[in-house]
């Protein structure tokens, strides 16, 4: 019976290891990498990270590298289906047109 219960803590991150994920901070930034690891607080590790930024249809991603970012500051976290990314009617400008 207990194997049916969803975790509810950090243990509920393991699944999203080497997986494309979009994180939300409380400061309202954009984040898109590579979930690598994680700790009992909820801190976690991103690779190839990106800060995406939007204007109406337009969006242009800044380079991040590798980011530890503390679990206090985040307000979501998700997995990027990579299939429906590429269909997002969205387009890629350089950016300084942002």
């Amino acid at each position: 019976m207990d194997a049916l219960i969803p975790f509810t803590t950090s243990g509920s991150l393991v699944d999203l290891v080497d997986k494309k994920v979009l994180v939300i901070l409380r400061d309202g930034r954009k984040l898109i990498g590579v979930f690598r690891s994680y700790d009992q607080f909820a801190n976690f590790l991103i690779d190839s990270t990106v800060e995406r930024l939007h204007h109406k249809q337009d969006f242009a991603d800044r380079d991040l590298g590798v980011l530890l970012i503390r679990g206090e500051n985040v307000v979501a976290l998700g997995e990027v289906d990579l299939i429906a990314e590429d269909m997002l009617p969205l387009r890629q400008v350089a950016l300084e047109e942002i």
